[in-house]
Formats: C-alpha cells, structure tokens, sequence
C-alpha cells in the first residue's frame, strides 16, 4: 500500500516496518539500549522534519539507517556521553548462543560492527553498504573480512580445527 509522505499513515507505517531494525543497528553503536531507543526517536523525528518523499522504499531504507549512523556517532562524540557511567546492559533474555555472540559483535571496532550488523542482521550487499557508510566497496569488504577474522579468533578460543 503506498503512504503519502508526512501523513499520520505514513508516520505509522515508517514506524511498524523500521523502528526494530533501527534500534538494534543503534544499539550495536552506542551499546545501551535506552539510548538506542532515543536517538531511534530522533532518526524518526528527523525524518518528520525532511520535509519531502524518497525515491523508492530502498532509498528511504538507507536514509533511515544513514541518519541513524550518524546520529550514533554525534551521540557517542557528545560531552554528555563522555560525563555519564555506563550501566551494563541485560541481553539475558536472548538465548545463550546469540547473547555470546552478540556481545562479541558488540566488542568489536565500530567499523567493523556496523558493516556486520548490516551484512548479517540487514541483509545488505558490500555494494548496498558501501552505498550507505559512503565508503568504497573494497573497504567495506577488508572491513567485514577483518571483522569475521575477529569474531572467529574469539568463538575459537583458541582451539584449532580438527
């Protein structure tokens, strides 16, 4: 069904189809999930305030997940985020093998993180993401193997295959 942009329908619409995948791709940034949720609620804000449609469903897809990024990253270079203690957060409603592995994801470099909860969660090409980060696609492809690098070596632990 196509939505006018700005309408209440629209709002409603962009909120049910983006808002979890927002929060989640958030979430791997900032590592807590209350500000996670806010800067989400500032994402859809601004896009209330963008004033005019997309393209396509894809080009509002990447929009969304543009402004989120940089949202995480205006976040994270913020004064008040430097003054404030972290809280650690409580993913133990996940089961156990996804929480292990995403608490390493969520160790990683924030270059690496992004492209892998992008890839893996998102089911994004190299070239989408690259489209997205604004990056070359090589870079976004060393970083996902580098990341995949840093994962295995840690769900290893060590132990060689036999």
């Amino acid at each position: 069904m196509e939505y006018s942009f700005g309408t209440d329908e629209y709002i409603k619409h962009v909120l049910e189809k983006y808002s979890k995948m927002l929060v989640k791709l958030a979430f791997t940034y900032v590592k807590n999930m209350a500000d996670a949720e806010d800067i989400t609620q500032d994402v859809f804000v601004s896009l209330i305030k963008k004033g005019t449609g997309f393209d396509n469903e894809e080009h509002e897809k990447a929009w969304l997940i543009r402004v989120t990024i940089n949202h995480c990253k205006n976040h994270l270079k913020s004064s008040w985020n430097k003054l404030k203690v972290p809280l650690e957060e409580d993913i133990s409603y996940i089961p156990k093998e996804d929480s292990e592995v995403l608490v390493l994801v969520l160790n990683l470099p924030a270059k690496y993180r992004s492209v892998i909860h992008l890839y893996y969660y998102e089911d994004y090409s190299i070239n989408e993401i690259a489209s997205i980060l604004h990056k070359n696609p090589a870079t976004v492809g060393t970083w996902l193997a580098r990341g995949r690098n840093l994962l295995k070596s840690q769900l290893i632990g060590g132990f060689e295959y036999e």
